[in-house]
């Protein structure tokens, strides 16, 4: 599926929430930097890693494959860098501590609907 940055809807094993996808080589770059917090999560296509440098808060990421199941998951303090998986095409990001509740574990898969249709 081609992905284009917009709003959308993550289904997560435990929890449906609000999605933001960065397809774009510019919203990519931004990410979550200068942001004091995100609700929901943000999905970065196509993406094999992923830095906290001069971000304000700590960060949940989840690397996701082709079929967006979970491959990887970690916590990431800001002022760091994200060793790059080899099998991820995607990354979620979110606040630190979230991903637990919403039942992200390795083997999980995730949905994105667009909220203005598929």
């Amino acid at each position: 599926m081609a992905y284009q940055d917009g709003a959308a809807t993550l289904r997560t094993p435990r929890a449906t929430l609000p999605l933001e996808i960065a397809a774009s080589y510019r919203a990519r770059t931004r990410g979550l930097l200068g942001r004091d917090g995100i609700e929901g999560a943000m999905l970065l296509t196509p993406a094999a890693s992923v830095h906290t440098f001069h971000m304000r808060f700590p960060i949940d990421v989840a690397y996701l494959d082709r079929r967006l199941r979970v491959i990887a998951l970690t916590t990431m303090p800001p002022g760091r860098l994200g060793l790059p998986r080899p099998r991820a095409r995607h990354v979620l990001e979110a606040e630190a501590g979230t991903m637990a509740t919403w039942g992200l574990r390795v083997g999980a898969t995730v949905t994105v609907e667009r909220l203005d249709g598929p």
